[in-house]
């Protein structure tokens, strides 16, 4: 699959719904963060010594603070930051490596994957990059092994049903394709949607961007998603976003499925409805962690 084959999708409902897959769909986030993610964050970046701030640091990044949700990349870089500071780790005497290479990589790479880094390190040999890429590789082995086995939560599926009766919907995304065709396909939902986008064709806005502006009324668009990055990939597009709020997922589905999907497809979701949902949104998740206050 290409950007192109987004592109090339054609609207054949009256509607679109774009919906996040790790933490909105599936209750994946807890396992594949810290049983995949953090445990080869700590073994490819020396952290042994500091394991336990390690840990408290990529749980905060990726799962309770505003952060939630971010590209892979961006979260080592926000991880390995945020545990620089930390007093803890400077009466260690431990060293935590900065990463200017993938840093300058991020801000000029568009997407952001392993076939994308996978060629950057081919052309430079960059032994930073080549570190990165191993600890890439690690966390999708581990996912492979563990991250299985995960049902959606509960009127999801029920959800996505009502949904594919006025709407075409799709799966938007910064997983990696693979691992989202694996995963919907081994529940037998993969056949509900029109589409699924990962990581290897763009940001969650560049999906929204080639699948539906232009071929829907920005009011007849919505993004479903349990981060703030998913609230700014449908900002930035100009669409309607509904909030899978952390910690409250199964209340947040049950208001989909019996009030907030009729209130889109009645036409009057955009407004105060929509505001007040994303206020509590926006309250469930910090800014600065615990330490820093």
């Amino acid at each position: 699959m290409t950007p192109q084959d987004l592109r090339n999708l054609r609207a054949e409902k009256e509607f679109f719904i774009g919906i996040d897959s790790d933490g909105c769909v599936f209750d994946s986030m807890e396992l594949k963060h810290k049983e995949c993610f953090c445990p080869a964050f700590i073994n490819n970046f020396a952290l042994q010594s500091v394991s336990k701030y390690a840990r408290e640091v990529w749980d905060f990044v990726n799962l309770y603070s505003r952060d939630r949700g971010c590209n892979r990349f961006h979260a080592v870089i926000k991880a390995l930051d945020l545990l620089r500071e930390r007093a803890e780790i400077a009466k260690r005497g431990a060293n935590i490596i900065d990463l200017p290479v993938l840093k300058a990589w991020v801000q000029r790479e568009s997407t952001l994957g392993n076939p994308t880094l996978k060629a950057e390190l081919d052309k430079t040999q960059d032994p930073e990059l080549k570190r990165v890429y191993q600890w890439s590789i690690d966390v999708n082995d581990a996912v492979k092994k563990i991250a299985h086995g995960v049902p959606p939560f509960p009127l999801f599926r029920e959800s996505l049903e009502k949904m594919r009766k006025q709407a075409d919907v799709i799966v938007v995304s910064q997983t990696p394709g693979e691992t989202l065709a694996r995963e919907w396909a081994d529940l037998g939902i993969d056949n509900l949607v029109c589409f699924i986008a990962g990581q290897e064709l763009g940001t969650k806005s560049q999906h929204l961007e080639y699948a539906a502006r232009g071929k829907y009324p920005a009011d007849k668009i919505l993004m479903i998603g349990d981060a703030p990055g998913d609230l700014v990939a449908a900002e930035s597009v100009g669409v309607l976003f509904y909030p899978i709020i952390p910690g409250s997922e199964d209340e947040s589905w049950r208001r989909f499925y019996e009030e907030a999907l009729d209130t889109f497809f009645g036409m009057s979701y955009e407004g105060d409805y929509q505001e007040s949902l994303l206020d509590e949104f926006k309250k469930a998740l910090p800014e600065k962690a615990p330490w820093q206050k």
